[in-house]
């Protein structure tokens, strides 16, 4: 990749924690939110992480896109705070939020039915809920919505445009018994988001949306990153997706060279890669910290027109 860094609009950023409410499951679940403030911000410690916001400043004067970073099976909601925090100094509300039972703390629906219908109705319900808080309803663009999804959260975010993943037994045919899946998926209602106007997705299971009817009904711009290292995704499943991408698709991919799985998540500090485990480790010769500074001004670019000129 080589993009040019634009000037940002607001170089402050400011950060707030909202709790979202599934009344369905009778639980509540955090979500950091990332904004333009006009308060000057200053090194504050989240864990392991310094980041550089103004705690529950207020929001800057404006009207601005919302973008939800949905993170992979087990991760975490800061695992991309420095892509959230580009987009909020370029004049995005960013949405991050911790996927309830499916994150680092507690990941026992991993590979289950239910959690992926969770994360269906969990993306529909924080942009509800967003709309209507009182700190940023009269700031955000009304049905422009971005999805950014890592692993499962990429998956998520095709489904809720429209994306039709094949069925388990088709799938076995084609590639094996899929990994980290612990039941055969049970029919579930696949129900889109119209609010949704774009994604960037990063580490998509391609496999799922191999099938002749898998995106036909996805119609807006999607900007995808696969690993040409990924040590879950084998590149030639990403292969036989882009050979059945249409002409004429709305879906533009990219295999980013030497990458794995996790070299999506934000640079790691220091003190804790050895914690972190594989989540921290790249392919031999690959530069994170580099690659990010590029990613970053890739997304911000490809969400400015996808969604500032609606």
């Amino acid at each position: 990749m080589t993009t040019r860094e634009s000037t940002p609009i607001n170089k402050f950023v400011g950060l707030t924690k909202i709790e979202i409410t599934d009344k369905q499951m009778g639980i509540t679940f955090p979500m950091f939110v990332m904004y333009p403030t006009d308060v000057p911000s200053r090194d504050v410690a989240f864990g392991p992480y310094i980041l550089n916001v103004s705690p529950d400043a207020p929001i800057e004067v404006g009207n601005f896109p919302l973008v939800i970073i949905s993170h992979g099976s087990g991760g975490s909601n800061l695992a991309y705070h420095t892509l959230g925090s580009h987009l909020a100094k370029n004049g995005f509300v960013v949405c991050m939020p911790e996927h309830p039972f499916n994150n680092r703390n507690d990941n026992h629906l991993e590979g289950t039915n239910e959690n992926f219908t969770n994360r269906l109705r969990h993306i529909s319900l924080m942009i509800d809920q967003m709309f209507l808080a009182d700190k940023f309803k009269q700031h955000l663009q009304q049905d422009n919505v971005g999805i950014i999804g890592h692993s499962i959260g990429a998956n998520t975010a095709l489904v809720l445009v429209g994306g039709h993943p094949i069925s388990y037994a088709e799938y076995q045919t084609k590639f094996g018994r899929p990994m980290h899946m612990e039941q055969e998926p049970q029919e579930i209602n696949l129900k889109t988001d119209d609010r949704i106007k774009t994604l960037v997705l990063f580490a998509l299971t391609p496999g799922w949306f191999t099938g002749d009817e898998s995106l036909k009904n996805v119609d807006i711009p999607v900007l995808m990153f696969n690993a040409e290292k990924d040590e879950y995704i084998p590149c030639s499943h990403v292969e036989i997706f882009i050979k059945g991408l249409k002409k004429d698709s709305s879906i533009s991919c990219h295999i980013v060279k030497n990458a794995g799985h996790f070299s999506f998540l934000s640079p790691f500090p220091e003190s804790i890669k050895a914690m972190a485990g594989v989540a921290a480790m790249d392919p031999e010769g690959f530069n994170r910290e580099e690659f990010h500074q590029e990613l970053n001004v890739e997304v911000l670019n490809f969400l400015k027109k996808a969604l500032c000129q609606q």
